[in-house]
């Protein structure tokens, strides 16, 4: 028996359309909420900047990528460096839900003065930046990484925040975490760091490819002393119980 004519219409191209791209955007959120909450527990592989170095390859077979990477639990990592980080990074680490307000628009007025536009970056951000997204300036890089930075700050406790930076942040040229600094820079290991070496490892943060901890110039050197002094105001590593 045949159903009436016109009792089961098919949808149109554009409600198709919109269906489309309403079950690609549930899954993608669907997958990054997983990949977040996976890894609040589990050590970090690898991370999108370590993965961008090793696809490069595949365009430039004369490419070489070196990268030294360890995961370090939080245990075995001295205080200092997170502190240190902090000290030279975000400050306003442990008050702030993942946006520093007041540095941004501080940025905004120095580039509408005609100054540079410097980042003004949280180390949230810059946890969401390195582990999920890619290198570069976009507005749609930008806009995933306020979207990674809000799930980081709702799923993840601020020490778990802390603990993947100093295990992705990069150090040097191929040199990613803090057990590959600490091997590479000073033959030790992450829990035998000493301020100074925190307070060193910190300060080439802003360039890691410029400035060398391993062989600082004049402005590491400064820079240093000036973390240093920061971490010193922030009640040193006693900081951190507030994690």
């Amino acid at each position: 028996m045949r159903h009436p004519r016109g009792k089961y219409k098919p949808w149109s191209w554009p409600t198709r359309v919109l269906l489309f791209f309403g079950f690609f955007a549930a899954g993608a959120i669907a997958l990054s909420l997983a990949m977040v909450l996976c890894f609040r527990w589990l050590p970090l592989p690898t991370s999108a900047f370590m993965l961008e170095r090793h696809l490069a390859q595949l365009f430039d077979p004369g490419y070489r990528p070196r990268i030294s990477y360890q995961w370090v639990d939080w245990p075995a990592i001295s205080p200092h460096l997170p502190l240190a980080v902090v000290a030279a990074e975000d400050q306003k680490f442990l008050h702030h839900s993942g946006f520093d307000f007041d540095s941004i628009n501080k940025a905004l007025e120095k580039s509408k003065k005609g100054g540079r536009l410097r980042g003004a970056s949280t180390i949230t951000q810059q946890v969401a930046k390195n582990l999920f997204l890619w290198p570069g300036r976009s507005y749609v890089r930008k806009g995933l990484e306020a979207y990674f930075t809000v799930l980081l700050e709702m799923l993840w406790p601020k020490k778990r925040i802390l603990e993947v930076y100093v295990n992705v942040a990069e150090f040097g040229e191929g040199i990613y975490g803090v057990q590959a600094a600490a091997e590479s820079v000073f033959r030790k290991q992450p829990s035998e760091l000493t301020k100074w070496d925190a307070a060193l490892l910190a300060a080439v943060l802003p360039n890691p490819k410029v400035l060398r901890a391993a062989s600082p110039s004049a402005y590491v050197l400064e820079r240093r002393r000036w973390i240093a002094g920061q971490m010193r105001q922030l009640n040193g590593t006693d900081f951190l119980q507030g994690l």
